[in-house]
């Protein structure tokens, strides 16, 4: 029944994607065949309202309708654009995970739950919901410490919201598994594992100790960091559904006038932001990964702090040396070296030429050179860097297409704050800086010392290493002898799985006709 439920779930998102009329917002005239033919049913079915509507409000609309998991199940493909596209991935990025809150007895019954004390124990004062988004509140505490009261952010679990999850992914994976039986063409952007990496984003999301984490890492990583912060956690009153954290009085990024008002420097602060998330990614490897202004704010002396650290970034360190070298590459016309990052980093296959890959990268490094500096996009160099990759086979890097959707982000708030914002001036410093440091003598000695400790702890497996490689060989001298076999157990499991798959896939589409012709009776 659970198969059944999924079609249910799926069938109905369909619908309401239908009616708010998204799918007619498709450029479906571009489509052949039955695609064609369905996209025009679904311009019939829009209801006449949407007409009046954009794209980006229309998915908005039918976000609303559908619920919490399918804000996220947004955020995160605007995270991907090499899946739904570079036009849709910008109109799901507008997407605001903004709800209804819900009853502070509620969020006093999860805080209850998860630290074992009542409320009153925990907090001097417990108020009501000051924002609230698809899968947590804020509310507004205060706690006793050895200076006195002190004013906390308190974010509470939304009630419920791991089961909805749940039985949405399962609509997920269903719709994921279909995409690659009935559409061959999509196999290559491997639909289920973009639903296996959303299922594990909001696995981590929705357990707030794992947010109090990040938020400490990031904490002790920017502690130095000239302008910029993020808050404190109380550790006392955090748990799985609840975090406490400093309170943050400071203004919004988002309202340009009343920081302009305030008397704030707004280049200087377009500068500082983009030099903290350049340093947090070049230099720690981890950045916050949703920094539209909503979640930054400006305190009185000009420090920006971040918050809601839900969605964090990871890149190696041979990602940031790609990174790094790819970025000074472009800015000093050394297209053949950031060809040949490329083809050293394993991102493009070895049977493709050096030379035509450094001309496709010329194609875009060249007009950059003819602009000025204030017009050039950082964010729009990468986008069109792996526009061309995927002419040259470079398979899909989640974490390079997350890098770039927050530096668009980023580079579009100081843009916001100061018109004329010259991109690479303000990089210039923090780049080569760590170019300095991890690709000249240092980094060479660094490395020296990291395959010799990695020699070293070879060495000490090998007697083990030796053992399971006997252990192997003999293994497979006794298959090629013998063949591959199944015990009796194993294959009569099987049978029974391929018998209950196909069991409930009958069940499924006959549930999914009668619902069909219960909503075309309706329409009659």
């Amino acid at each position: 029944m659970s198969v059944v439920g999924a079609y249910f779930r799926l069938a109905r998102a369909g619908w309401i994607l239908v009616r708010e009329g998204v799918v007619a917002a498709l450029p479906g005239d571009q489509l052949d065949g039955m695609p064609r033919f369905g996209w025009r049913v679904a311009k019939l079915f829009s209801r006449r309202r949407s007409a009046r509507r954009d794209r980006p409000e229309r998915l908005a609309q039918a976000v609303n309708r559908l619920g919490p998991s399918y804000v996220k199940l947004g955020q995160f493909l605007a995270t991907r654009p090499d899946v739904v596209g570079h036009d849709l991935a910008r109109d799901l990025a507008s997407l605001q995970d903004r709800m209804d809150t819900f009853p502070s007895a509620l969020s006093r019954a999860a805080v209850e739950g998860s630290l074992g004390l009542p409320v009153e124990e925990l907090y001097i004062s417990f108020g009501e919901p000051v924002a609230a988004a698809s899968i947590a509140q804020v509310h507004d505490a205060q706690v006793a410490t050895a200076t006195g009261n002190e004013r906390v952010a308190v974010k509470v679990i939304r009630p419920g919201v791991r089961r909805r999850f749940n039985n949405d992914l399962e609509s997920f994976f269903l719709a994921a598994h279909l995409q690659e039986r009935l559409m061959p063409a999509t196999r290559r952007l491997k639909p289920v594992k973009v639903a296996e990496t959303l299922a594990q984003v909001t696995k981590i999301e929705m357990d707030l100790r794992l947010e109090a984490a990040a938020i400490s890492e990031m904490h002790e990583n920017t502690a130095r960091d000239p302008g910029f912060r993020v808050p404190t956690v109380d550790w006392q009153r955090t748990g799985r559904d609840v975090v406490t954290l400093e309170w943050i009085d400071g203004t919004k990024m988002s309202n340009v006038e009343a920081l302009r008002e305030a008397g704030h420097d707004l280049e200087a602060l377009a500068r500082t932001l983009i030099q903290s998330f350049l340093r947090h990614t070049l230099r720690d490897g981890f950045f916050h990964a949703d920094m539209h202004p909503g979640n930054l704010f400006v305190e009185g002396d000009g420090t920006i702090v971040a918050v809601d650290f839900g969605i964090m970034g990871r890149i190696g360190h041979k990602e940031r040396h790609f990174l790094a070298e790819i970025l000074y590459g472009f800015i000093t016309r050394d297209f053949r070296r950031v060809a040949e990052v490329h083809f050293e980093a394993g991102y493009v296959p070895a049977h493709h030429d050096v030379a035509a890959f450094a001309q496709a990268l010329r194609a875009i490094g060249e007009p950059i050179h003819g602009q000025s500096a204030e017009t050039i996009s950082m964010a729009r160099l990468l986008t069109l860097l792996f526009e061309v990759t995927e002419l040259f086979d470079m398979q899909t890097r989640p974490e390079l297409l997350m890098l770039q959707k927050t530096m668009v982000v980023v580079e579009g708030v100081a843009r916001t704050l100061d018109p004329h914002f010259n991109m690479w001036k303000a990089a210039e410093p923090v780049v080569s800086e760590w170019i300095a440091g991890n690709l000249g003598p240092r980094a060479m000695l660094s490395d020296a010392r990291q395959g010799v400790s990695a020699l070293l702890a070879l060495a000490k497996q090998a007697p083990e290493l030796a053992a399971r490689g006997e252990r192997l060989s003999r293994e497979l001298d006794v298959m090629a002898e013998r063949g591959l076999r199944f015990d009796p157990e194993t294959a009569e499991a099987i049978g029974r799985a391929e018998a209950r798959h196909t069991r409930s896939g009958r069940i499924a589409l006959w549930v999914i006709a009668l619902a069909l012709a219960a909503i075309a009776w309706q329409l009659s």
